[in-house]
């Protein structure tokens, strides 16, 4: 798998806000200088590279005179409009250095969840690959305000890696991969070289928020790993700590955990369905329907539904879940008014139930339906 690694030719790596910055919210300029010196140096390899890069609000704070991250909201956001500029222009100017151009794209959820932005921001990084330009994104900061929920960019690095179709996803991070459990507290923990499906132990061992300064924890990288898997896509956590980490896992030296990619991966449609679209609401499902689903890819009838969960209307994404676990996502064809109705019947009975609003034998068709392993 790690031979898969080496031959891979488009590549998104994530950097977390602390390898970017000291404690005291100062730029770190070994390692910026030392990450952009490989990721130029692959890109003079012949391979397309994409930086999702953290640290916009961790390079605001020293400029403002902010000794720690602000608990205000508008006080971050504050610092990361400032921070934001002092960390492009380093990149630009590090990049130029080294012969490389470079193109800023800062994003919100919002520009994901409309299948119009979705194929616009897929057709611009395209656009800027074949240019020979390395895209560096970021959540815009300034405006999100969700940005600054725990992992955000780590899902937001899977996001991209999967609307580009990359062919693996690198997070660089204050740790060298997944542990079976705290190395911090539990000197017998071991790193887990590689994993080969995501279950709820690897949730379990996964812990909590990581340093001060950034916003991920393992937890959040563990769900970047599970929808960059399910993309099709390899994904590695290691240490941007370490000594030449990026260049080293590219020529396939085992650093870090390596998560490998399913492979049945979802497509462009599904990847939007699944990870772009926000989730409006829940249907609980029995043990038949999740068998059809899982096993022959079937539609949803009104008949496997138990219970209904959130606020939607037809055309919204909705989670399914069976015996309290996600199985899968896809476009629903009533709201939750009507099927709180017609759960538990047969699509016979659903004309005579709803009236003229009676418009589909089935709840989620199979081609909206997306399966989350």
């Amino acid at each position: 798998m790690r031979d898969a690694i080496q031959q891979a030719r488009r590549i998104v790596v994530k950097v977390g806000s602390s390898t970017l910055c000291y404690p005291n919210g100062h730029l770190h300029l070994e390692r910026i200088e030392t990450l952009v010196r490989q990721l130029s140096d692959l890109a003079n390899q012949g391979k397309e590279v994409i930086l999702v890069s953290s640290g916009a609000t961790g390079a605001g704070l020293a400029p403002l005179g902010f000794k720690e991250k602000p608990r205000d909201l508008v006080l971050r956001q504050a610092a990361a409009s400032v921070g934001q500029g002092v960390l492009i222009h380093m990149y630009e100017r590090l990049f130029r250095e080294y012969g490389r151009t470079v193109g800023q794209i800062l994003l919100t959820k919002e520009d994901s969840t409309s299948r119009h932005s979705y194929l616009n921001l897929r057709n611009t990084l395209h656009a800027l690959l074949q240019l020979g330009v390395i895209p560096i994104i970021n959540e815009n900061d300034v405006v999100a305000i969700e940005e600054y929920k725990i992992g955000d960019n780590d899902t937001l690095s899977a996001t991209v890696a999967g609307i580009v179709e990359a062919d693996v996803l690198i997070i660089l991070s204050d740790i060298d991969g997944l542990y079976t459990d705290n190395p911090a507290t539990n000197p017998d923990a071991t790193l887990i070289s590689e994993v080969h499906a995501i279950t709820d132990e690897t949730y379990e061992i996964a812990g909590g928020a990581g340093s001060s300064m950034g916003t991920g924890g393992m937890y959040t990288k563990i769900k970047a790993a599970s929808m960059a898997t399910n993309s099709g896509i390899h994904m590695v956590i290691t240490s941007g700590e370490e000594e030449n980490s990026l260049r080293r896992v590219c020529k396939g030296e085992a650093l870090g955990t390596l998560f490998v990619a399913n492979e049945q991966k979802v497509n462009q449609k599904q990847h939007w369905l699944a990870y772009g679209k926000r989730i409006s609401g829940t249907i609980i499902v029995d043990d038949g329907c999740a068998t059809a689903v899982i096993h022959k890819g079937a539609s949803i009838l009104p008949a496997g539904i138990i219970d209904v969960e959130g606020q939607f209307e037809p055309g919204d994404t909705i989670s399914i879940i069976y015996k309290g676990k996600e199985i899968g996502r896809g476009l629903v064809n009533y709201s939750t008014a009507d099927l709180s109705l017609i759960k538990g019947h047969n699509s016979a009975d659903i004309a005579d139930i709803l009236g003229i609003n009676a418009t589909y034998d089935e709840v989620v068709h199979r081609n909206n339906l997306v399966l989350i392993h």
